[in-house]
Order: structure tokens, then sequence, then C-alpha cells
């Protein structure tokens, strides 16, 4: 049970990494870590030669990465200290409510295809391109907090689900950090194909709300029933958990 939830958080992560209004800003936060600008970037990927450090830039994505990660998992924390209760009928009203919330997530994700109002998007850039690992740092923890309306209904589920688990909530949102910062911290490393990768990613966002969404909201139905397990007799899923 556990394990299937914490797979389910990086999932999550990593369905966060290629949200809609996530992806496109990628290049402006290569441009960031790499200290150049986004018109040097697209120069670069026309075949001219502009010198950077790929160890600045890997490191600069892991301090990133790690900003927004002790944001989230210390929002595990709280929930674990708010939520760790015995009371088992207590626990099953949490599985309801907390299952409504969910399939609340999936139909708002769902809606958004048709109506664009709900993508609503809190965006924070850095205004300079001097780059340094306290700025990458401080970048990570406005990240969390800038784009979390971007990522809500997604980040809303993982907390829900953390919140109806308390007792591995700190586990669930390290692994959704987890999958949703090592794509950056890959998009540092293969820093030269980052954006050829990003332009291919793009053509398939319109199916993206569309399949999270469906997703999320079948979650929803089985953290209401407390039938979480059932996707453990998914046998592709079983076979990832036991090599894991």
């Amino acid at each position: 049970m556990v394990e299937i939830t914490i797979a389910v958080a990086a999932l999550a992560g990593l369905g966060s990494f290629v949200a809609p209004c996530i992806l496109p800003m990628i290049p402006a936060f290569l441009a960031y870590i790499s200290g150049t600008t986004l018109s040097e970037i697209n120069q670069k990927n026309d075949s001219k030669i502009i010198s950077i450090n790929k160890t600045q830039i890997i490191l600069n994505s892991v301090f990133f990465v790690l900003g927004f990660s002790i944001v989230f998992s210390t929002l595990g924390v709280v929930i674990n200290s708010i939520f760790s209760i015995s009371d088992t009928s207590l626990v099953e009203g949490l599985n309801h409510v907390g299952g409504v919330i969910i399939i609340g997530f999936g139909i708002f994700l769902l809606l958004s295809i048709k109506i664009n109002k709900l993508n609503v998007e809190r965006k924070f850039l850095p205004k300079t391109s001097k780059t340094s690992y306290p700025m990458s740092f401080v970048f990570g923890l406005a990240f969390a907090a800038g784009w979390t309306p971007c990522v809500g209904p997604i980040l809303g589920t993982i907390l829900t689900l953390a919140a109806t688990t308390p007792s591995v909530a700190f586990n669930l949102l390290l692994a959704y950090s987890l999958g949703l910062g090592i794509p950056f911290i890959l998009m540092g490393i293969f820093f030269s194909r980052s954006n050829k990768i990003i332009h291919s990613m793009s053509r398939h966002l319109k199916y993206y709300n569309l399949i999270l969404g469906g997703f999320i909201i079948i979650l929803g139905i089985l953290v209401f029933t407390n039938q979480l397990t059932y996707l453990a007799n998914f046998p592709l899923l079983n076979e990832l958990l036991e090599i894991g």
C-alpha cells in the first residue's frame, strides 16, 4: 500500500513537470541556470557557440530542486503532525472527504480543457541573469509558491492523499518533489538538447489534462472506497515496485 501511494506521488510529480504551464517556462529556467538569455539559447540552437559551464548548470539545477523539495517535504511533515491519528472511524471519514476532493481536482482538470479561465498561473522568474547557488535555492523556494496555482490540482491531489495516509505524508511529498525535480536536473545535464526535447514534448500537451484528469478521478474513487490497493493488481506496476 505504501509503495503504491509513493509511486503515485512520484508519477504525479512527473505529471506536474509536463503541465502546460510548466513545460513552456523550461527555456527561461535553462537561461537562468546557465547565466545566459533566451535569445542566446536560441542562437545556440542555431549552432552559434556560447561559452557555458556545465558543472555550474547542473549544480544550479540541483539547488533549485532542493529549494522547492524542502517546501513540499515540510508540508508533508506538517500534514503528518496534524492528521496523525489512531481513530479508525476518523480515518475512514478522511478517506471519504479526501476521495471527493481528489475527484473534484480531476473534474477541474477536465473542465479546464474547455474553460480557459480555469488555467490560472502565478509565475515567478528571476529578473536577473546573474546566477549563484543561493539564488537558485531561493528561486526553488519561490517556485514552490509561485507556480502552485499552475499545478494546483495535481499537488492538491497529493496533499489530500497525504492527509488520508498521514504516516507516509513526508514520503509522499518527497516522492512528488523528486518526480518533479529529477526532470529539471536532467534538463541541466542535457542542456544542449533541452530545447529540442521541450519542443518535442509540447506537441502532445493537448492530451495532458484529459489523461491526467481521468487518472486523478479514478484515484479519487479508489481513495473514497478505500480500494487504493487495487492499483497493485496491475502487473506492470507490480513489476516496477519489485524492481525498486
